[in-house]
């Protein structure tokens, strides 16, 4: 094996190259991937755009990552062995903070990442520390399953957390707000999970055009209609089970209120941008409607067990997701198609 590899080295924001880098060394107790595929994620494109708090430059990012195992290291422990073909979840938890003694580790308090704590998988090997075959969340990828599509389940992941909190079912209407990537998996989760009937608003077009292949019951432009009311003309003035934000708008957050059902349960899924992480929710129609305010964030190993199962079945259709696929060497371009909303999800391969 050569001693250099390709990489994207993100020296600032918006300032990143394709760059001939040391192969990463073999973690004691971890292991060493060959990157097979890593998607682009749209925290991703956050981090190139402003940074983030936790990632010093030069850096190499990217944490939707399948990939082959080439070597273990000294100490190694785990299950896995060279040549075996595996999805990395990025989270890496700590194992004895009161969440994960209890069961809820996607709470963990001492949660560590790839991508941002070690070098993530935009290159073509990765590095897997010992913490994360301890803690992490690591799984084989199915037979069958486009390691393309086993990249994504991080992402999928999070929304099957999300769902599961809310007890997404049979006969919900849910509505979910936001038709960019996770829009997309939610409306397919939803639909997997029995529900009657998945509304879906944006306010771009183009989106909505996209979601259309994950079989939407009805679509919303919100720039042409007031969409509370929208939303409840359609469900007989009684709104919605279930309203999701997938969209870090403000706004939606004080829609989803306004538009849940009676004792419904609004998912909020989008963080919010941190100077306007206030929106003027009415809490009186939480109080007086009995509505659930349900947040959640990231996900548990078990789920991204679920969802490399949903992808292996179909329920969750990988293929219409991921709507590019590029090599590293293009990576520009992929950034550029995903700020532009002209993708869903974009994986390469390096």
């Amino acid at each position: 094996m050569a001693n250099t590899m390709k990489a994207i080295v993100v020296h600032a924001p918006m300032e990143f190259a394709l760059e001939e880098v040391p192969v990463p060394e073999v973690p004691k107790g971890g292991m060493l991937l060959k990157v097979v595929a890593v998607g682009l994620c749209g925290s991703d494109l956050r981090t190139l755009r402003s940074g983030h708090p936790r990632v010093k430059f030069p850096w190499i990012i990217g944490h939707e990552i399948s990939g082959t195992v080439v070597e273990t290291g000294p100490g190694y422990e785990g299950p896995w062995k060279k040549g075996d073909l595996l999805a990395v979840g990025p989270v890496v938890y700590c194992g004895h903070c009161d969440f994960c003694v209890s069961g809820r580790p996607e709470l963990c308090e001492n949660h560590r990442e790839i991508a941002q704590d070690w070098p993530g998988g935009f290159a073509e090997y990765v590095a897997i520390p010992e913490e994360a075959v301890r803690r992490g969340s690591i799984w084989p990828i199915p037979d069958g399953l486009d390691p393309a599509h086993a990249a994504i389940s991080e992402p999928i992941s999070s929304c099957v957390n999300a769902q599961q909190r809310g007890q997404v079912g049979l006969g919900d209407t849910v509505v979910i707000i936001g038709a960019g990537p996770i829009g997309c998996i939610h409306t397919s989760l939803a639909r997997a999970r029995g529900a009657d009937r998945i509304i879906v608003a944006d306010i771009l077009d183009e989106r909505l055009e996209m979601v259309k292949a994950f079989g939407p019951d009805e679509i919303i432009n919100a720039t042409r209609v007031d969409l509370v009311q929208e939303v409840r003309r359609l469900t007989d003035g009684k709104g919605a089970e279930v309203v999701i934000t997938a969209t870090p708008a403000p706004i939606a957050v004080v829609q989803a209120v306004e538009m849940a059902r009676k004792g419904g349960r609004v998912l909020v899924f989008g963080g919010l941008p941190k100077d306007n992480s206030k929106p003027g929710v009415d809490m009186n129609i939480v109080h007086y409607n009995a509505l659930h305010l349900i947040g959640t964030t990231t996900f548990a190993p078990q789920h991204q067990l679920f969802a490399l199962k949903l992808l292996a079945s179909g329920r969750v259709p990988g293929d219409k997701l991921v709507t590019h696929r590029l090599p590293l060497s293009q990576f520009a371009e992929g950034v550029q198609l995903a700020m532009e909303g002209k993708a869903i999800k974009v994986v390469f391969r390096p």
